[in-house]
């Protein structure tokens, strides 16, 4: 069975070889039939094989092992590369308004109506290609598959605005021949909105943003179902990559035994991470269910409290 990193990776190569033949034809074809609106998708194509391209390469980035200077492997590669995408998305954004609204007031002939056919096309093949992406890229977790599926959408979008541009400007060229142009800064402004959009919800993973409830339960769920965890105190998520590295306080009866103690600490880690395979790991610290008082110096005295009575206004012990 495939891995998530390599299952990603084969979808962006995949991914940079139809962007790479679409953002030929829509160059060629746009520079030939003289149309503004159809160079400038053609330019977003091209830059979504370079994002295909960032993408593959974080992807096996993030696959290598973890080792001694990474013990949490190496998967915020491949959040990093997701956040490129979005700063290149900007970029490519801001050059194709500036293309299109260059030589706006001048007078020229309309573009060929030949010039719809590309447009097409990227439409009906970017729409198989995004939900396609959507799909994996959720399934696995992969901020920047997700990512590179809202950049084919946006080639939807684009390629819709670039149609209607066309269409206006053949339609009736006297009223309408500065839609061509308009159409092409148009799918500029798209282009740049997402990219921030990308590099928002890119570093919200960066800055170990925690999962939804729903995520946060499942966890708690599972740790739950080993014999002998009465109870989860805290639990915490970070993403790092494709994965989830989890921090549990796990509750167990304080008449325990360290070694038994410790026994289910590692039935829970392990029965956790074959439950949700989009858990790398799980960092288990054991506590006796219903807490404890203990003395500055020692614990023989140590006794047990009454649960969750004595915690601190904040609700944390």
């Amino acid at each position: 069975m495939a891995t998530a990193e390599s299952l990603g990776k084969r979808i962006s190569l995949f991914s940079m070889a139809v962007s790479g033949i679409l953002a030929v034809l829509k160059l060629i074809i746009g520079l030939l039939a003289g149309s503004a609106s159809v160079v400038a998708d053609g330019i977003e194509s091209a830059g979504d094989v370079v994002a295909s391209g960032f993408i593959w390469v974080g992807l096996w980035l993030a696959s290598k092992p973890a080792d001694d200077n990474h013990p949490y492997g190496h998967g915020r590669l491949e959040t990093l590369t997701g956040l490129g995408v979005g700063v290149g998305l900007v970029i490519v954004g801001m050059a194709i308004v500036g293309r299109s609204l260059n030589g706006l007031g001048e007078v020229h002939a309309p573009p060929a109506t030949y010039a719809i056919w590309p447009l097409l096309a990227s439409i009906a093949v970017k729409s198989g290609l995004s939900a396609w992406k959507f799909r994996v890229g959720r399934r696995i977790g992969s901020s920047a598959l997700v990512a590179d599926a809202w950049n084919d959408a946006v080639d939807i979008l684009s390629g819709a605005v670039a149609l209607a541009a066309v269409g206006l400007t053949l339609y009736d060229p006297g009223r309408f021949l500065a839609a061509d142009h308009w159409g092409g800064a148009t799918v500029g402004v798209i282009v740049v909105f997402l990219g921030f959009q990308v590099v928002r919800e890119t570093s919200m993973s960066l800055i170990d943003t925690m999962p939804d409830v729903e995520t946060m339960t499942t966890i708690r769920r599972s740790a739950l179902g080993v014999p002998g965890a009465l109870d989860v105190e805290k639990c915490f998520a970070r993403k790092t990559g494709l994965r989830y590295h989890v921090d549990l306080h796990l509750e167990v009866a304080p008449e325990l035994t360290v070694r038994d103690s410790h026994c289910i600490a590692e039935e829970v880690r392990n029965k956790v991470k074959a439950d949700l395979p989009w858990v790398a790991d799980v960092l288990v610290h054991v506590e006796p269910h219903g807490g404890c008082e203990c003395p500055p110096h020692g614990f023989p005295e140590c006794k047990r409290r009454t649960p969750r009575l004595e915690q601190g206004s904040d609700g944390q012990r």
